[in-house]
């Protein structure tokens, strides 16, 4: 009987030493992975934030009458791309690359203007003023369109409300 006692509390020794071999292992491999799964998060998220904040929107006018900065960025769509032939024609639903200055009275305004580098615009959207985007529907890619709008009498940005704005547009490219 004693030495059936004696191999039962060796085994049970055993079993709790790989027990305890087995967390050591896991507490390693934690101490390890877990800082670099925390890293790696971090810099997913650093990159999903600079891609939003560099331009995955369809571009427009902030609420103070400036352009944004995501909306002077050219951001093509998943896996189309931009397609500058003149026979095509902007439809609603299009996503379009624009290059626009806005004047008032005829004086260009800060925030009217893309400054040449141009913005994507989803036709249809409603993100920019008024009927901008109805007013681009039928032109074709290098057509420069005159787009004239009113600011609402809400408008954020005082000096611009109930104001005639004309916008000199060029559309870049359709994309397809």
């Amino acid at each position: 009987m004693k030495k059936e006692n004696r191999r039962m509390a060796q085994e049970r020794r055993a079993e709790e030493r790989k027990r305890l071999e087995i967390k050591k292992k896991r507490n390693k491999f934690l101490k390890i992975a877990v800082p670099i799964v925390l890293i790696l998060f971090l810099i997913i998220v650093l990159i999903v934030d600079g891609i939003r904040s560099s331009g995955s929107g369809a571009g427009g006018k902030e609420s103070d009458g400036s352009v944004s900065e995501a909306a002077v960025t050219p951001t093509p769509a998943k896996s189309v791309s931009l397609q500058t032939d003149a026979s095509l024609t902007v439809e609603d639903g299009d996503t379009v690359n624009i290059d626009y200055v806005g004047k008032i009275d005829g004086i260009a305004f800060e925030g009217g203007s893309t400054d040449g580098l141009g913005t994507d615009l989803v036709i249809g959207s409603g993100s920019y003023i008024d009927d901008f985007e109805d007013q681009l529907i039928g032109s074709h890619p290098g057509d420069e369109v005159e787009v004239t709008v009113t600011f609402p009498e809400d408008y954020q940005k005082a000096d611009f409300r109930g104001k005639e704005a004309v916008f000199d547009v060029t559309v870049n490219g359709i994309y397809r």
